[in-house]
């Protein structure tokens, strides 16, 4: 079954996103108000990057006044909606990744998180 999924199967689209400009203190208080350990960054709807709590966490407590351009990853690794989730399944697997944006045209339009392939593996919907 998993061999047929595709991510536009299981991704989750009603996703927590945060701006370029937007402070740390602002990105890092949404991920713990929303319950999520990262955040994609979009500038009008196209991923630009990502910051997750850990990129907070490691930058110490004087970075919460940075803007959010200044600590997010920006070199992403991302699919697409017809990517097989096997080949994204493998990837999180290899790099250590907890989440992988979906994207179209460079535009936002998923995410796909260790706990998405879990509910998916589980028949959760």
């Amino acid at each position: 079954m998993i061999k047929k999924l595709l991510t536009k199967d299981i991704m989750i689209e009603d996703i927590f996103v945060t701006s370029r400009n937007d402070l740390v203190a602002a990105a890092k208080l949404k991920m713990m108000r929303c319950n999520v350990g990262g955040l994609p960054v979009v500038d009008e709807g196209k991923l630009v990057g990502m910051i997750t709590h850990r990129d907070v966490l490691l930058a110490g407590g004087e970075a919460l006044v940075l803007k959010v351009e200044d600590l997010m990853s920006k070199d992403l690794m991302v699919a697409e909606k017809d990517t097989p989730i096997i080949e994204v399944t493998k990837i999180m697997a290899d790099k250590g990744y907890q989440r992988i944006p979906v994207v179209d045209d460079g535009n936002l339009v998923g995410l796909i998180t260790q706990s998405s392939l879990i509910r998916a593996l589980a028949g959760i919907d």
